[in-house]
């Protein structure tokens, strides 16, 4: 088949402006990588969690109780838009796992003997349910036994209910529950530390003397049932029997996690993806533009031999979306395969059985949609001029640029700089706007890495501002019911005990006018030392005698300010509703905690000086033997370790992070490449006869390389602090759109890494430079010194 003449021309365009054609694709297929990753593990999270919910009747309300008799599971049932009603014990208790020195979290569930529940079902890796009649055995969390190598007939021992019972393990499971398996009070899953343990219906009963009663129930509702009113009527129910309010799905701990975790990949999705398309347009328009001026020649034939306006701008165009769509097919596989990668490294995170990863042709349409879009964006300017040139106009060569003394500026030129400084200098004025789109495209590349390598500084901030500045504590004691105050005397008392601190936490619902949400509050001692509240500043913030104190985050939540008031239903004890002002409002990273002073919550309460929360100071070479004791203490619920909860939060989110860096650090030096290569080609081609001419009168290679050479410099040092100010910019506009009520993103930014950031820039202009000095050495005079008369 023969080509049309002017698709020969552009295969020989394409293969004569490779190089740049390259750049050009290996920009936009980042981008294009990016967004289809991003895109492929939102549908296959979403498309993988939807399948294992409804496979195994993931329920749409969830409830809890303080002991509920099991006759009011026939009058939840026929609450309008109930479909099925899952009543249940779920209760705390401290595991004893052989070999493992730290006391570990266990949560309880009971489930029916043999034929296990109706919602929330179980799906069974290995083993079987619990049988009747064997009251030790116990069903555990897949992700619990393999960080503790556990398999069907192990046994491990278990504090429930101040007694100590030695269980057996029948079967390993997962649950959609718990597919974002956290612990009490913790923030990140650790597996070694919090596991899952399914026993049966009966002996669960009985351990906590609940024999005709539950404390926890689950509801399916019918199709087109509206959970907020379902909610409404189940509290009501339950408020006699210690109800603390109905959650729908959406709130469910598990089911938020992933839930945040997708909007955040969102986020992503629209952010990045739209810099390297921006970047790839300017560099569309920057090669088609110079090209068009290097070949009216070739327009001004064409048009004479009769093709139409419409044929020669289409031509052009067709070069931009020839390299676009190298870029569309290498974005795609890169795509692909970051998105395969980042499904698989959540999978770990979230506990699914089966993984689907079959993304749809949704995500790459719209990333070549974006990307051609993007493209023929950045050309259509260059084709149109091209395609309005008249014949007789592209054939004479362009008019030469008018030159004329600069006056004061340039005595000043020649008085601080040698000739060829000047040469440089005076090209980058006469072509200022040119100049400064090409800074802002190094600039681009910049930014991204100051906003990759920001989120170790960011973490970093977060850890030791949660971990170390306000909790100083070592290890955190949950308590099995509400104690007086003489129960830190009782700790204190424990091996390597230095120090105490009691607290109280109340769940409780916040409401603002319309506006609600359940949270805890906190009760901090006012001679509290271990747990410090501290600003985004690092000031010290006081919890004041009245009043309570509220995070940004919850507050933004509610719509309140410091000094406006907030009607607080208390969820547990007598529920009483108090309205309460807003002392303070602070920044914190993590969670959307509320404070109050503990001897005021009490007393809003109308309790005496009761606690539920320890906090211990301990002395690192007696931690064993305080594990053993807290393992034996029947008062003891749940056991939080700091040390743990910080080594844990760095392995979960580090390894990634740092993958995530690098291939954002590749992205990021394709930018600074793609354009300083694109910039120093085209200026090479558009300047061989001066650089050429400079070579005949007598330079030396090196010194025709500084004219090129020094321009490209000047340009990536302009763009060195555009960057760094262009990444606050980003870093700003990526700590808002990831903002959840798990986390927020401090925007701060170490010198440090500005420093890698502009190395690493550097660097890739140095390689380019290197490039483009044996291209100016190996100039063909002759060739290039030819003018058509």
């Amino acid at each position: 088949m023969r080509l049309h003449p002017l698709d020969r021309k552009l295969v020989r365009d394409l293969w004569r402006l490779r190089g740049q054609a390259l750049a050009i694709a290996l920009i936009l297929g980042s981008g294009v990588a990016v967004l289809c990753s991003s895109l492929a593990v939102v549908e296959a999270l979403t498309e993988t969690a939807n399948a294992f919910y409804e496979r195994q009747r993931f329920a749409h309300v969830f409830a809890t109780a303080t002991r509920a008799p099991v006759q009011l599971v026939a009058r939840i049932r026929e609450l309008p838009g109930v479909q099925t009603v899952e009543a249940r014990v779920v209760k705390y208790a401290t595991l004893d796992v052989p070999g493992f020195e730290e006391p570990v979290n266990g949560s309880l569930v009971s489930v029916p003997e043999e034929r296990g529940p109706d919602l929330n079902r179980l799906h069974l890796r290995r083993g079987a349910l619990p049988r009747r009649g064997r009251p030790a055995d116990a069903v555990v969390s897949e992700a619990f036994a393999e960080a503790h190598g556990l398999e069907p007939g192990d046994t491990l021992g278990a504090l429930i209910n101040g007694r100590r019972r030695t269980l057996e393990i029948s079967g390993i499971a997962l649950s959609p529950e718990h597919v974002y398996a956290i612990g009490p009070g913790a923030i990140m899953p650790d597996a070694r530390l919090y596991g899952v343990l399914w026993l049966g219906e009966e002996a669960l009963r009985a351990a906590f003397d609940l024999d005709g009663a539950f404390n926890d129930v689950s509801l399916a509702l019918a199709r087109g049932a509206d959970p907020d009113a379902v909610i409404h009527a189940l509290d009501r129910l339950l408020a006699r029997y210690g109800g603390i309010g109905a959650i729908p799905r959406a709130d469910q701990i598990s089911n938020w996690f992933l839930t945040n975790e997708i909007r955040q990949l969102r986020s992503m999705a629209g952010i990045l993806p739209t810099i390297f398309l921006v970047v790839a347009a300017f560099l569309g328009n920057m090669v088609l533009a110079r090209l068009i001026a290097t070949e009216r020649a070739e327009i001004g034939l064409v048009k004479a031999f009769g093709y139409s306006n419409a044929d020669v701008a289409w031509h052009y165009a067709k070069l931009v979306l020839a390299m676009a769509g190298l870029g569309v097919l290498l974005g795609w596989a890169a795509g692909w395969w970051l998105g395969r990668w980042t499904t698989v490294m959540y999978a770990e995170l979230f506990r699914f059985p089966t993984l689907y990863y079959a993304p749809g042709p949704g995500p790459f349409a719209a990333a070549a949609v974006a990307s051609l879009g993007a493209a023929l964006a950045g050309a259509v300017g260059s084709a149109r001029r091209a395609a309005r040139l008249p014949p007789a106009e592209a054939m004479r060569p362009p008019s030469p640029a008018a030159y004329r003394r600069a006056g004061w500026l340039s005595t000043a030129l020649q008085r601080v700089f040698e000739q060829l400084t000047r040469i440089v200098l005076r090209q980058l004025l006469r072509w200022p706007l040119r100049a400064l789109l090409t800074s802002l495209g190094v600039a681009a590349s910049v930014a991204v890495l100051i906003m990759a390598f920001q989120w170790v500084d960011a973490l970093d901030y977060m850890v030791d501002s949660f971990f170390f500045d306000q909790q100083r504590q070592d290890v955190t004691v949950a308590l099995t019911d509400q104690h007086g105050s003489g129960v830190r005397h009782d700790f204190s008392r424990l091996p390597g005990v230095l120090a105490v601190e009691a607290h109280r936490a109340v769940p409780v619902r916040f409401r603002n006018g319309p506006r609600s949400r359940r949270e805890s509050i906190i009760g901090l001692p006012a001679d509290g030392a271990l747990e410090v509240l501290k600003d985004a500043r690092g000031a010290p913030v006081a919890v004041p005698p009245a009043g309570v104190v509220l995070s940004r985050a919850l507050a933004k939540r509610l719509g309140v300010q410091r000094g406006d008031r907030v009607i607080v239903e208390v969820l547990d004890g007598a529920r009483p509703v108090v309205t309460m002002p807003v002392s303070a409002v602070f920044q914190t990273w993590i969670g959307t905690p509320a404070y109050m002073d503990l001897d005021a919550l009490n007393r809003v309460l109308g309790d005496g000086p009761v606690v539920d929360i320890l906090l211990l100071r301990v002395d690192a070479a007696r931690l064993p033997e305080l594990y053993r004791a807290l393992k034996a203490t029947p008062a003891v619920a749940a056991v939080g370790l700091r040390r743990a909860a910080v080594d844990n939060f760095d392995d979960t989110i580090g390894e990634s992070m740092y993958l995530f860096i690098s291939l954002y650090a590749v992205f990021a030096c394709t930018i600074a490449g793609g354009v300083i290569y694109n910039s120093m080609r085209i200026a090479l081609s558009e300047r061989g006869r001066e650089l050429a001419t400079l070579r005949v009168l007598g330079f030396s290679g090196a010194e025709a390389s500084y004219v090129l050479l020094g321009e490209a410099a000047l340009l990536v040092l302009v763009a060195l602090p555009l960057g760094c100010v262009l990444g606050l910019v980003m870093i700003r506009m990526m700590a808002a759109s990831f903002e959840t009520e798990l986390f927020r993103i401090p925007p701060v930014v170490e010198p440090s890494t500005y420093g890698i950031a502009l190395l690493i820039t550097l660097f890739t202009a140095a390689a380019c430079g290197v490039l483009m000095q044996r291209r100016v050495v190996r100039l063909d005079l002759i060739r290039v010194l030819k003018t058509r008369e």
